[in-house]
């Protein structure tokens, strides 16, 4: 979610936080129309997006298992969201954390205003953000952790990785203050969310028979109308970075559509000249490895930097899932890492290089060059990459100490739908 406010005609310009404008503008019925759609769209993606993706992508034994998880977990944030997370993030305080000023919303009522649009809102649309990075992170630890463990973890990791980074990057932390550029959440949401789960994945160790057994998705439809899903709520996530129905609001919108085609087509034919045959779940992967590399760059690039960036994107993921999975001999059932982590991180980078003006993208601040703007790219990737192992180690540990990370053997073999919920998916 893109808190700066930026013109086509002079690149990066005003970098006062849209939350820090409040009561200087009036409110727009149009904005604020647009920004509760926006809202209705990201939440969308998380219920039922993730959770079909995901529970598609799992085995049928434990399909109950991830919606279950993705939906009680949305809950939780959307209560520590509202009782202290939009205050650290969003409130003064220093480069790494906000403060306790708005705990439980104190000072924020009905006539608070965001920029040109109520500032419930706002509260509600971060909301949305913080959830889906939560539910992200699910698909890499999935079909062998304890349900308990998995709540545990994600409200020690909202606590300690979401909130310092959103204050980093979106309000007015240490990153934005170096220059970063994330437009709707590369570091923020996905390489954040993507390493987190790569940590879970490595402490979890590999489910039992992986390398032995077939681990296929159950349900290739479901998979398909997840990602359907995920493609649609995205340009709430990348449309609405723009807080406001606004010519920024209209780029994403385009670029993200440019870029996610880029990427299905590269994810597509890189699969059949390596493999043989195209795949409709090639096809859903290129499509999300595309979302997730415009996503930092979709309201600053033009239409041809998007194009390259969802190739790039796409020839990304694809070798993130087949060559670096192998290299990291880790079990990422969901392959987070592979493609929100690697996708993720391109994103980041290209962002640096095709929001120069010169290459169509609505240009860098006053006196920034490409070089620089490059390397803070990095910077923030390695930021993101480090604090967020980090807090995820803290988490899974304390997880572990309290409750233990993983089911026993006997329940993982029979499945974590009937063992953890009591419940199967389909009639026996």
């Amino acid at each position: 979610m893109k808190k700066l406010s930026f013109s086509l005609s002079l690149g990066v310009a005003a970098m006062l936080p849209t939350w820090a404008m409040a009561d200087t503008v009036a409110i727009d019925k149009a904005d604020n129309a647009f920004m509760m759609i926006c809202t209705a769209l990201v939440l969308f993606m998380t219920i039922p997006g993730i959770a079909l993706f995901y529970g598609g992508l799992n085995r049928s034994k434990n399909v109950l298992s991830m919606l279950t998880q993705v939906m009680v977990s949305f809950a939780l944030v959307c209560i520590l969201w509202v009782v202290y997370g939009y205050s650290i993030a969003f409130s003064s305080g220093n480069a790494f954390f906000g403060s306790l000023t708005n705990f439980m919303l104190n000072g924020i009522n009905i006539n608070s205003q965001s920029g040109t649009f109520y500032q419930f809102i706002h509260v509600a649309y971060q909301a949305s953000f913080a959830c889906i990075t939560v539910g992200l992170v699910i698909g890499a630890i999935a079909e062998r952790i304890r349900f308990s463990a998995v709540l545990i973890f994600v409200a020690i990791w909202f606590t300690l990785s979401y909130l310092p980074m959103t204050h980093m990057v979106w309000g007015g932390g240490y990153l934005a203050a170096d220059g970063a550029l994330d437009f709707a959440g590369g570091t923020v949401v996905h390489i954040n969310s993507a390493v987190a789960g790569l940590v879970g994945a490595l402490l979890l160790g590999k489910r039992v028979g992986f390398g032995k057994e077939a681990f296929k998705p159950h349900n290739l439809p479901m998979v398909c109308i997840g990602c359907a899903i995920l493609y649609i709520g995205w340009f709430g996530f990348n449309a609405g970075s723009a807080s406001g129905a606004n010519n920024i609001a209209a780029l994403a919108f385009l670029t993200t559509v440019i870029a996610t085609a880029a990427a299905i087509l590269a994810w597509v034919f890189g699969e059949w000249v390596a493999r043989g045959k195209p795949s409709l779940l090639g096809a859903c992967s290129g499509c999300i490895a595309g979302l997730v590399a415009i996503t930092p760059a979709a309201g600053t690039v033009g239409i041809g930097g998007a194009m390259i960036i969802g190739l790039a994107g796409g020839f990304a993921g694809l070798w993130g899932v087949t060559v670096l999975k192998r290299w990291l001999r880790v079990d990422d059932p969901c392959d987070v890492f592979g493609v929100h982590g690697v996708c993720g991180i391109v994103g980041c980078i290209l962002t640096g290089v095709f929001t120069s003006a010169s290459l169509g993208g609505t240009g860098y601040a006053e006196g920034v060059t490409m070089t620089h703007q490059v390397w803070v790219q990095l910077f923030s990737v390695v930021v993101c990459i480090v604090w967020s192992g980090v807090a995820a180690f803290i988490s899974f540990k304390v997880a572990d100490m309290a409750v233990g990370l993983r089911v026993p053997e006997e329940q993982e073999r029979e499945g974590l739908d009937v063992n953890s919920h009591g419940e199967n998916a389909y009639n026996q």
